[in-house]
């Protein structure tokens, strides 16, 4: 199941940014703008970690993370205004998993969650990628428990990976996620893993759903994304 992050920040621009690029890389993310929304997604939603701004409006960032942590034991990421040692000393003194300013490159923000995560371990009751509800995308209708997949109502035999990427991109239907993020997804592979066997199970996914009202679309750069065909 993918991760949940909780992006909290006062900088419109710097919260987009940073939801883009966790989502393209298979993370679930919410986004809070001051300080009651993020206590609102931080009661509502089983987080994985926190990006937190130390100057969050509404709220004391660290305040607020250390009445939020000591129930759930969340990761956290404080980003603070500049490059002050002192500031940065005290967070992490306080608990925070990592200090970054908030003009930290995106991607290695993203580095540090990856890091973080792998440190946290497997998250409590996470499920494989073929558990859980059915998903419709289209006509295409993936049982995960089955591992069946059906076009139409019409049963099409996929091999068991195949399987597995398809439910990853379906449970993300329209958004891109990258190659790395969907052998984390499908395959279970951290970072490293080879990306080409994605390209490969995606050449055989489109063979197999030819027919079906769903398309795999290549986004250059970037990866794969799960939609509807156009009429």
């Amino acid at each position: 199941m993918p991760r949940t992050v909780l992006v909290a920040g006062g900088d419109a621009r710097m919260v987009e940014t940073l939801h883009q690029t966790l989502v393209q890389e298979g993370f679930r993310v919410a986004t809070a703008e001051h300080g009651r929304a993020a206590r609102a997604h931080a009661n509502r939603l089983e987080l994985d970690l926190i990006v937190l701004d130390a100057a969050l409006p509404g709220a004391d960032g660290m305040d607020l993370w250390r009445r939020l942590r000591p129930a759930r034991h969340l990761p956290l990421i404080l980003l603070t205004a500049g490059d002050d040692p002192a500031e940065r000393i005290a967070a992490l003194d306080l608990g925070a998993d990592d200090c970054l300013p908030r003009t930290v490159n995106p991607r290695e923000l993203l580095a540090r969650v990856r890091a973080i995560l792998r440190r946290a371990g497997p998250r409590r009751g996470d499920a494989a990628p073929c558990h859980g509800d059915p998903v419709t995308v289209g006509d295409v209708r993936i049982d995960p428990t089955r591992r069946e997949v059906r076009v139409a109502g019409r049963a099409v035999r996929l091999r068991p990976q195949e399987v597995a990427l398809l439910l990853a991109l379906a449970r993300s239907e329209g958004r891109v996620l990258s190659r790395e993020a969907l052998l984390r997804l499908a395959w279970g592979y951290g970072e490293g893993g080879a990306t080409r066997t994605v390209d490969k199970h995606v050449v055989a996914l489109r063979s197999r759903l030819r027919d079906s009202a769903v398309r795999i679309v290549t986004v250059r750069g970037l990866g794969y994304k799960l939609v509807p065909r156009c009429p």
